[in-house]
């Protein structure tokens, strides 16, 4: 595709082809599912609060399947076409175990991620780890409290009109495993490696013990 031809298919006011892109590869995922999907009132691109203009929730049988809209270029942009990377190159995914109550914390989580990455200009790789500074969620009793970033072992990387995106997925980890990282080479891949071994979709389960 050239450049006459993205502004003949994609210049109305409502076209969000990179919107359509991840659709598109949750679409294959999960063929006929629709989503949760929770939306800010106000776009990010004009002046709304929340850097994320959209997340959806997938159900993927023992566990949610959360997936972010905003890290990477989602509208109509003459600058953005044929980037080598769409925004910020990524969108974060995580997986959770199922409770009975709805992950609107792992929401306002990955809004909060957002917020650094579009304040700071920094972005996540995959083998990239953070402290949380405290549990993952908030007032509950896990042993979480810093997060890995990995390619998600299912999404893994598309190709938009808009460049590259990477669903990067976050998976809890426990303050010895974010010691481990931080005396060894500071990349968490070893670490989400040994946990794929049991759990290879890396599930991020708020009660786990330490493997």
């Amino acid at each position: 595709m050239d450049l006459s031809e993205y502004k003949k298919r994609y210049s109305a006011s409502d076209a969000a082809p990179g919107w359509d892109a991840i659709d598109r590869a949750l679409g294959d995922l999960y063929p006929g599912q629709e989503p949760k999907h929770y939306g800010t009132t106000i776009k990010h691109m004009i002046g709304g609060p929340d850097p994320i203009d959209g997340i959806s929730i997938f159900d993927a049988g023992d566990h949610h399947h959360i997936v972010t809209y905003g890290f990477s270029s989602l509208y109509y942009d003459i600058e953005s076409f044929d980037a080598d990377f769409s925004g910020f190159g990524f969108e974060l995914t995580i997986r959770l175990l199922k409770s009975e109550n709805e992950p609107y914390w792992a929401m306002n989580m990955l809004q909060n991620i957002a917020r650094y990455v579009f304040k700071s200009g920094k972005w996540f790789e995959s083998g990239h780890y953070m402290p949380a500074n405290g549990p993952i969620k908030q007032e509950y009793d896990t042993k979480l409290v810093g997060l890995a970033f990995v390619t998600d072992p299912q999404l893994g990387v598309i190709d938009t009109v808009h460049g590259k995106v990477e669903f990067l997925q976050v998976f809890g980890i426990t303050q010895a495993e974010i010691d481990k990282i931080m005396s060894s080479d500071k990349n968490a891949l070893n670490t989400t490696s040994k946990h794929q071994v049991v759990n290879p979709l890396l599930i991020t389960d708020l009660d786990r013990e330490e493997i």
